[in-house]
């Protein structure tokens, strides 16, 4: 059966000489693996639109097995996402998360919408490590957790002073520290953020400029939850700790998302 979907191209890899098996999240029907002949080719048709990032329609026959790409247009080329360092590095992460928690052949458009405006953000060349903060906030409830970040998850309240906590996966209130020892105190910018990250869209978040800092302590609560609570470990992670450690004058500063509705963003100097 030939069918029309929307897609991303999520990684390639070679097959054989002259072929690619290419991973897609689509619009449609899920995360879908087909093969790519000839692809490999500099002059296929099909060379250009199999690349990573690759937002496009493509032709897919799907049969028992593993489809055939027959066919594909690309929609937008993400031409930043591959001629920046940074930029493909945080799109690498955010693809190899997708591909780790999404299963094959299941019908996926909250995350295949999530996908493409992290992809076209990241495209339009805003902070990069931001929206995939987003991404990894919002993909949790994929991977089987679900954060109480609405109240305290010991005993619901809503006001005071509070703090992450790993063992209960959500915030406790200062009545409730005595619960678990090693809690993650958190200042009210920082709860504002965290509620951003997992409920707004990202296409609805207006300007936003976190702090270096600021980044790297969302960083590391989100990506212990990863760690300790799901196991999940990516291999793109890796080099984005390289990249941290890389003297920031080497690196270009991101845009600030001007133009989009202020209204939702956290503080500026969070």
């Amino acid at each position: 059966m030939l069918n029309k979907w929307e897609g991303i191209v999520l990684r390639t890899g070679p097959y054989g000489e002259t072929n690619k098996v290419v991973t897609l999240l689509t619009r449609e029907a899920g995360k879908v693996t087909a093969m790519a002949r000839g692809a490999k080719k500099p002059a296929s048709r099909l060379a250009a639109v199999t690349q990573p990032f690759i937002h496009g329609v493509f032709m897919i026959y799907k049969g028992r097995g593993m489809g055939t790409l027959q066919s594909g247009d690309p929609l937008n080329q993400m031409r930043h996402l591959h001629q920046d360092i940074t930029a493909t590095a945080y799109a690498s992460y955010i693809a190899e998360l997708m591909d780790r928690l999404i299963e094959d052949n299941q019908p996926s458009p909250a995350q295949f919408e999530l996908l493409r405006q992290a992809f076209h953000a990241i495209d339009e060349e805003y902070d990069p490590e931001a929206i995939t903060l987003f991404v990894e906030w919002k993909m949790l409830p994929v991977s089987g957790i679900h954060p109480v970040l609405h109240q305290c998850a010991s005993c619901g309240a809503i006001e005071g002073e509070f703090a992450f906590s790993f063992q209960e996966i959500g915030f406790l209130c200062h009545r409730c520290f005595h619960v678990d020892p090693y809690l993650i105190r958190l200042s009210p910018a920082h709860l504002r953020l965290v509620r951003t990250f997992y409920t707004v869209p990202i296409e609805q978040v207006g300007k936003l400029t976190l702090k270096p800092a600021t980044k790297k302590f969302m960083r590391k609560i989100v990506r212990t939850i990863y760690d300790e609570q799901v196991g999940l470990r990516l291999k793109s992670a890796a080099f984005l700790d390289q990249l941290d450690r890389m003297p920031t004058f080497v690196r270009e500063e991101p845009k600030a998302a001007e133009g989009r509705n202020e209204e939702t963003a956290p503080d500026e100097d969070a």
